[in-house]
């Protein structure tokens, strides 16, 4: 493989102009099918093979009319002090409201009014509208919602108090603002670690590129695959985190090659030949876990993942091809002035120790230390995981400072927690040989169940054959006694079933959040073996040995533990919430394991493979082990670091965001790239192969036989091209300099 990428860097440095041509003309098709597309409207959100997914669908069936799939609003009303919703200016007031939002748009389907349909609170403070939509809430115009805010402000001014809640209000939270943060964050670091303003704008133009091309074309295909809006915003993630790190990989080898006296095109050429191979498979670990979340079988889910999937496959290409044709037309200036001045004066650049180096002495004398030091700290910031509690955020996780969160508990208030998350029980009679029967022995039995406080009379459709009770719990919709009160109600179904053939179905907000999170927790482990099974064959191959890929699949475990703790810490317990801005702090959204899993293991193995493949390449050529990790962490810790302080930067930007699941996700990948960077690969990672010594790159006979030979290193490579520069084995007098030092 070294030797195809040799030849590609040097191809793309010598017809740059053509390469780079290429790509923008590729940049500029994917941005005009992106302006010419359709607006996108939100991807359906499906959980297949959840009893909420088969209700869902039976109430589409029967009730067509009820819009199971559209969004929902509650203007909640609170009169002023010493009055009640009852009086009559009130109810003229409320009255008012509920036409005005009748004539507001075209998309509603429905406005109940509160006094017909046991809408006010037995106190008599409080009273809400419920308004229901033809289409989804990403669906909504911007008129629909305008509408939907400006209803409120008549009543406000004769003194109640007017929010509003519901999904009607939702929009995906800007995210531009943390981006160009992140951006900028990531140019100050580039600068600092080349030292060159045209090296550090490398890494930058390239990996927008990536990003703009993979973007682009998910915009243009939205409407065609139905992918909605956070398709983009995870590819855009992922794919400006990666692209900017393979290009600083091979933009760091390039002046490293440049530095040893080589000519630019042969620089580039071994550049791409041999960091260029870590880039394939660092790319190809990502690829592994972004599409390993097909296993989830959330079509949603398995969309985003392919997409950011391609993005990352964009990376690379760009990576091998348009990096060092942009190498080409920047010439030497991708080096610092010192190193400038020294290539023209014909002199190669004295490596100096530098602080990766110090730092791996420092570990080859004490590895037991730093390996008890950083398996202990990790271990004991991943306790708390150990009481992780998954779930969905509902409003009442939002800010206080929102208007969904003050009418949640306006309703809270007034109601009860659980009217806030009320279930949707559906019964199907088509089978029961006397329906109504059937669905009063539901009705009572619901009725009887604990932390159940109210329980409407059943709906039946047109047909006679499947009825609608809805059901309001005692407590909120994310606690756990809500999720007993959903088990309760499908356990009694269960026997109903067997006696009367009518089948009892649980749904409604609250229900697919429950079943989701199961579904994500269920999951978890096979996705874990999958990705993490792939990976570990991947770097066998790459590394050639049993050991090396086993420790990288454990430590990156072990810090994704660890950044699961600190969340369950911060965001469930409290612990530092106010630092970061947690206002409500409740179970962690479902998603966030695998999410953090498929992010992260993609990003660990870019930092593992790029730092012990230059460890692995020193010891092919002949470097004793104690010595090829000094040489490893001499080249790679600096733009490792750089890497992992960008990604770190990137995340941080988004724990400012009102968004309680966007400030959960932010804090999360940035905690966890934290922990696997500067703890798993800068500390655990030396020291276990310093223990291991010669052991870490042992390999069966037998299965050495069997794995392909893909020359990740360059050997093959460094002798079709005579280079003895290398050493001729262990033993030679660079390294027992070196290992003199150490």
């Amino acid at each position: 493989m070294a030797t195809f990428l040799y030849k590609l860097g040097r191809f793309a440095f010598r017809r740059r102009r053509y390469v780079a041509l290429v790509w923008v003309a590729l940049l500029a098709l994917a941005g005009f099918g992106a302006a010419s597309a359709s607006t996108a409207t939100s991807s359906s959100f499906s959980i297949p093979g959840t009893e909420a997914q088969k209700a869902f669908d039976l109430l589409e069936q029967r009730f067509p009319a009820a819009s199971a799939d559209g969004a929902t609003a509650r203007v909640v009303f609170k009169a002023p002090d010493g009055e009640k919703m009852t009086d009559r200016a009130n109810k003229t007031e409320v009255h008012t409201v509920a036409d005005e939002l009748k004539s507001g748009s075209d998309q509603i389907a429905s406005v109940t009014d509160p006094y017909t349909a046991n809408a006010v609170s037995k106190d008599g403070s409080t009273a809400y509208v419920s308004v229901s939509y033809k289409v989804s809430s990403m669906e909504l115009t911007d008129a629909t919602r305008e509408a939907l805010e400006d209803a409120g402000h008549a009543a406000q001014k004769s003194g109640m108090t007017v929010e509003i809640g519901g999904d009607a209000l939702q929009v995906m939270p800007e995210t531009g603002a943390t981006e160009i943060i992140g951006v900028a964050m990531a140019a100050v670091v580039l600068v600092i670690t080349f030292g060159s303003l045209i090296a550090a704008g490398l890494p930058l133009l390239t990996a927008l590129i990536g990003v703009g091309i993979g973007v682009s074309t998910i915009t243009a295909l939205a409407n065609v695959l139905d992918l909605g809006s956070t398709t983009s915003t995870l590819a855009m993630m992922i794919g400006l985190a990666v692209g900017i790190d393979y290009a600083l990989f091979i933009v760091s080898r390039y002046r490293a090659e440049l530095a040893e006296g080589r000519e630019r095109e042969e620089a580039a050429g071994r550049a791409v030949g041999t960091a260029g191979s870590a880039v394939v498979f660092a790319g190809l670990t990502v690829v592994i876990a972004l599409v390993g979340l097909a296993v989830v079988n959330i079509p949603m889910l398995s969309k985003m993942g392919f997409a950011a999937a391609g993005t990352v496959a964009i990376a690379v290409l760009i990576a091998l091809t348009l990096v060092p044709a942009m190498m080409g037309f920047a010439g030497k200036r991708v080096m610092g002035r010192k190193a400038r001045k020294a290539a023209e004066a014909g002199n190669a650049v004295e490596q100096k120790a530098n602080m990766g180096t110090r730092w791996a002495r420092f570990v080859l004398r004490k590895p037991v230390w730093v390996l008890l030091v950083g398996v202990i700290g990790l271990g004991t910031v991943a306790v708390p995981a150990a009481s992780l509690e998954m779930g969905l955020p509902d409003d009442g996780s939002q800010p206080t400072s929102t208007t969904q969160r003050r009418a949640y508990d306006l309703l809270s208030d007034g109601f009860g927690p659980g009217f806030n998350g009320p279930l949707m029980v559906v019964v199907d009679t088509a089978n029961s040989s006397d329906g109504k029967t059937a669905v009063k022995q539901v009705t009572d039995e619901i009725s009887a169940i604990r932390h159940v406080v109210a329980v409407s009379p059943a709906q039946f459709n047109k047909a006679g054959d499947t009825a609608m009770i809805t059901v309001v719990p005692k407590d909120r919709p994310s606690s756990a006694e809500t999720q007993n009160v959903v088990h309760a109600i499908r356990d009694a179904g269960k026997d109903i079933r067997s006696e009367t053939g009518a089948e009892v179905l649980v749904t409604g907000a609250t229900a697919m959040n429950i079943d989701f999170s199961q579904k994500m927790n269920d999951a978890l482990l096979p996705y874990l073996a999958l990705v993490v099974g792939l990976a570990f064959l991947l770097l066998m191959l790459v590394f050639r040995s049993v050991l090396v890929p086993l420790k990288a699949a454990l430590g990156f475990l072990l810090s994704v533990v660890a950044a699961l703790g600190a969340v369950v810490a911060v965001f469930q317990w409290g612990w530092l919430g106010s630092l970061f801005g947690v206002e409500q702090t409740g179970p962690i959204m479902s998603m966030m394991p695998i999410f953090m899993v498929g992010v992260v293991f993609g990003l660990a193995m870019d930092y593992e493979v790029f730092l012990v493949t230059r460890m692995r390449e020193a010891y092919v050529h002949g470097e004793k082990p104690p010595q090829a990790i000094v040489t490893g962490f001499r080249h790679g810790a600096r733009v490792v670091t750089a890497a992992a302080v960008i990604m770190i930067a990137v995340f941080s930007g988004f724990i400012g965001s009102s968004e309680s699941m966007i400030k959960m996700i932010g804090f999360s990948l940035a905690i966890a790239v934290f922990f696997d960077a500067f703890v798993v690969r800068m500390a655990i990672v030396p020291a276990v192969l310093a223990l291991l010594g010669k052991r870490a790159w042992w390999l069966p006979g037998w299965l050495d036989r069997l794995l392909p030979n893909v020359d990740v290193e360059g050997e093959g490579l460094r002798k079709q091209l005579g280079d003895t520069s290398a050493g001729d084995g262990p033993g030679d007098a660079r390294g027992e300099r070196e290992l003199t030092r150490v």
